[in-house]
């Protein structure tokens, strides 16, 4: 005969409750996979953030042209300096900041083109390699273009996805 704290206690996590219910009957049976769907679905999400960083990369070009717009008109722009009592900083200092313009846009506009080119390639599954270095370029591109170079890079080293670009 069962003492009373084994009437009374919960049952115990794990342990199959049989009250009044056919124990095989209430587990769902697994559903079963597809990988090559499953591959497929991934890469083709894949090529979509990779349009989307090239769109990203766009506005960073955006941003930069906006950002060297103001700066011009305040260096430039003797009205705005008259009034101040400190003087223009040096024509130098603006000639830096071009630089830094230019390559920061270089950056970016490779970056977008790299991620185009990757999107295509990702969709027509094709050029592996390319998509793999072009997510390990992404993960410099910090905190979304880190994501999905990681996710690129997961994605495209499985065996089953390395499957799907061979012949």
């Amino acid at each position: 005969m069962p003492d009373d704290s084994e009437l009374t206690s919960p049952p115990r996590r794990g342990s199959v409750e049989t009250s009044g219910r056919n124990p095989i009957m209430s587990e769902l049976p697994p559903l079963p996979r597809d990988q090559r769907k499953i591959d497929a679905n991934h890469l083709d999400i894949l090529s979509i953030f990779h349009f989307v960083g090239a769109g990203l990369a766009l506005l960073g070009i955006l941003f930069l042209l906006a950002h060297y717009a103001m700066m011009h008109a305040f260096f430039a722009n003797p009205k705005f300096w008259q009034d101040q009592k400190q003087t223009p900083p040096p024509a130098e200092l603006f000639a830096i900041f071009k630089w830094f313009y230019l390559v920061f846009g270089a950056w970016f506009l490779a970056s977008g083109v790299l991620n185009v080119i990757s999107g295509f390639c990702l969709r027509a599954r094709k050029h592996r390699t390319f998509s793999l270095v072009v997510g390990g370029i992404n993960c410099l591109h910090v905190p979304l273009g880190t994501v999905l170079g990681v996710f690129t890079i997961i994605i495209l080293i499985r065996d089953s996805v390395r499957g799907l670009y061979e012949p």
